[in-house]
């Protein structure tokens, strides 16, 4: 059996799922891409190539080997994109929950059966219908679970809105001893600028007491000011619009003191080492045209 614990963000990780864009299905058009980002992409004939992002997402694979972590890969469905392992399915303690996705996406799901497969079955929950989430929305925090969403009565015009107030009631009535903090993003279905697609893309805490943040993701700013005073100013990265949009907050943590970080982020990387973390740079700027990084497209398993 497969044992899965999963208590914050940032404990060193032992089990994780990583997505692959090999057979990635090429440049999509216009009307089948999921967000502003994509769609900027396309139009301008810069979307990535699929041997760029195999390439970057091995070298991620490579970093999880050299931290001797436990690595499982989708099945390949062919011409299908299956980088983003984080929408469709998230782990809070021992239970594994299976995201609410877009429905053109559920292939997805059934692509890492072989790991959910080995998974106490008592353990593998699929909510209600009627609650939409993607696992970029939901953040572990010890005796916190924090969640983006989106809660305006024009939820249903926005491809970007992932996550509805629904699923926040049910994974609060799931985890009764948790407290379940949720936050209104700010959604663009044409600006990649103005767009929080998930909570992680403008915020991610990190090691013990720290957080990467961007004020403009989220749209009640009374929520933004309770994550500054929870980790205190002087424990906060705040990015800018643009390092926003190149998705600064969304690296990923393989331990407290250890951290995968794309190697552009020069500002972050500079801050991350400062403050003592050791940063594994990659480099993941293809795939980040598709508005996702590497917290996306990784779905942990066991953290100690």
């Amino acid at each position: 059996m497969l044992k899965l614990n999963i208590k914050n963000e940032t404990s060193r990780l032992r089990a994780v799922i990583l997505g692959t864009a090999i057979s990635n299905g090429g440049i999509p058009k216009v009307e089948d891409c999921y967000d502003p980002k994509s769609i900027e992409h396309v139009l301008a004939n810069t979307y990535p190539r699929e041997e760029d992002m195999v390439s970057e997402m091995e070298a991620v694979a490579e970093v999880f080997k050299k931290y001797d972590v436990q690595v499982f890969r989708p099945d390949i469905i062919k011409n299908y994109n299956q980088i983003f392992s984080r929408d469709i399915a998230f782990v809070i303690d021992d239970v594994f929950i299976e995201a609410n996705i877009l429905p053109d996406r559920e292939k997805e799901y059934k692509a890492i059966d072989k790991v959910i497969s080995q998974i106490d079955s008592e353990k593998v929950v699929v909510l209600p219908e009627e609650c939409h989430v993607e696992g970029g929305d939901v953040m572990p925090w010890n005796e916190y679970i924090f969640i983006g969403t989106y809660s305006g009565a024009d939820y249903a015009n926005y491809i970007t809105a992932r996550t509805n107030t629904d699923a926040v009631i049910a994974i609060q009535e799931m985890f009764p001893h948790k407290t379940v903090k949720s936050f209104e993003l700010r959604k663009s279905n044409t600006d990649p600028k103005e767009n929080a697609l998930h909570l992680d893309c403008c915020f991610q805490p990190i090691g013990k007491d720290k957080a990467i943040l961007h004020k403009n993701g989220f749209l009640v700013e009374s929520e933004y000011q309770w994550l500054l005073n929870f980790f205190g100013k002087e424990n906060v990265f705040e990015i800018t619009k643009e390092e926003m949009y190149n998705m600064n907050s969304n690296i990923f943590s393989i331990s407290e003191d250890i951290i995968i970080s794309e190697k552009n982020f020069t500002r972050l990387n500079k801050w991350l080492r400062e403050k003592g973390f050791t940063v594994e740079e990659v480099s993941y700027s293809e795939i980040a045209k598709q508005e996702g990084l590497l917290r996306c497209s990784t779905l942990p398993l066991y953290r100690d």
